[in-house]
């Protein structure tokens, strides 16, 4: 038996009906609930582009959701999910469809309170997540076109970040820490070398991608290769940065609950001291060319 048994038509696009293999579902679907009545009976075959919420808390919090946002929110979110999911050639957590409505119509409302919210790591995600940017800038780009709003560039870093959560299946509080905590790294680096990082910046985009690459190995619980000769080379040389990426990784390590590996304090003193003699070569051109 290959169909579905409708049970209630929640609007155009959702409805409960009963699955042969996982019982009670939420199925998502555009046009789905046109016209149906409870025990219709919809061939799976039939059905083209449609989600199934399998997952029982998952369902409710759906059902909750759907009587307080417009159908073309629902409808234009499957349109971005089914386009990721195009893209990315990769399953995305069903989740994905409670969190991105949630989100989105709650940002909706916010933006026509004229309140705003500010994304301190729009930068940060975008070089962390390069991919998941440019398909939440879709994202708000459709939302806005559809829905007749203008949500802000803020809104991208955020959906890029549920799109992170649904495509690695970590929870978004997870991917929320670490872009938080790579903003936060730049941060402290630009204070003790008292030298701002154009965002644009090859050396900005270089700083990010390897802290990145510390909580990617870190995440996946991969040992890095201590290199005594590196590390003693790195301390005589340059103890000032040295000491900087042990700060660093001491944070790090306390912030996502798992040692770092010694051997990442060597490999981050070389980023630094390229940071430090970036600065201290744009300090000399100025004072040259003050000079004349």
């Amino acid at each position: 038996m290959s169909s579905i048994t409708v049970a209630k038509v929640l609007n155009n696009n959702v409805i409960i009906a009963q699955h042969p293999q996982y019982a009670e579902v939420v199925v998502i679907g555009k046009g789905i609930g046109y016209n149906r009545k409870m025990r219709d009976l919809i061939k799976l075959s039939s059905v083209e582009k449609m989600f199934i919420l399998r997952n029982q808390e998952e369902q409710e919090q759906y059902k909750q959701l759907i009587p307080q946002v417009e159908e073309k929110l629902i409808e234009v979110v499957q349109e971005i999910v089914l386009h990721i999911m195009q893209s990315s050639r990769q399953p995305l957590n069903e989740h994905i469809h409670i969190a991105l409505t949630d989100h989105i119509a709650f940002a909706i409302r916010r933006h026509e309170q004229d309140i705003a919210i500010h994304n301190p790591f729009l930068y940060e995600t975008k070089e962390i997540y390069p991919e998941e940017y440019q398909w939440a800038e879709y994202a708000i780009n459709r939302i806005n076109e559809v829905m007749a709003v203008a949500l802000p560039a803020d809104e991208i870093g955020f959906v890029a970040l549920h799109i992170v959560s649904a495509l690695s299946n970590r929870h978004i509080s997870e991917v929320k820490q670490h872009s938080e905590l790579i903003g936060d790294l730049v941060g402290l680096v630009e204070d003790n070398l008292e030298y701002h990082i154009p965002r644009e910046s090859l050396d900005y985009s270089r700083l990010v991608t390897h802290l990145r690459f510390v909580l990617e190995r870190l995440r996946r619980g991969e040992a890095v290769q201590e290199t005594s000769s590196l590390d003693g080379l790195m301390k005589r040389e340059y103890p000032e940065m040295y000491m900087l990426a042990w700060k660093l990784t001491k944070i790090i390590g306390q912030r996502v609950r798992i040692p770092v590996y010694p051997a990442e304090v060597s490999y981050l003193t070389v980023h630094l001291q390229r940071l430090a003699q970036k600065k201290e070569d744009e300090a000399d051109m100025e004072a040259g060319g003050g000079a004349h």
